[in-house]
């Protein structure tokens, strides 16, 4: 058999076991696979303000400030946009809060937020 024949088995029988071995990744997985991917200061931030802000039903926590307060900590701005460092609402509302997101459409002028809020019972 020539060599190079031979190599191209090897190479796509490692493939098959690649494969094989892949599955598909669950909401609630992705979920845990962010969450461990976010610093820990992340999360120190936002609990912060959400404490500093919550009148005892909801927060309402601005992008920028988290942003600053991440920027301040050392942290680079492009890297936390670029890693989806912001993207804790899934984590918080299996925490139990109620999250919304809400930033400026086309020809809207506010400041990006979060709402945190306490569960309707």
């Amino acid at each position: 058999m020539p060599l190079f024949y031979n190599r191209v088995i090897q190479v796509h029988s490692k493939e098959e076991n690649i494969m094989a071995n892949s599955k598909a990744i669950s909401p609630q997985e992705v979920v845990k696979n962010r969450e461990e991917s976010i610093p820990d200061t992340v999360f120190e931030v936002f609990n912060s303000l959400i404490t500093e802000k919550f009148d005892g039903y909801s927060a309402i926590i601005h992008q920028n400030v988290v942003v600053k307060r991440l920027v301040e900590s050392g942290f680079n701005e492009r890297e936390i946009y670029n890693r989806h460092w912001l993207d804790v609402e899934d984590i918080y509302r299996k925490k139990g809060w109620e999250v919304k997101y809400d930033k400026p459409g086309y020809c809207e002028d506010y400041s990006a937020y979060f709402k945190f809020s306490k569960p309707k019972k």
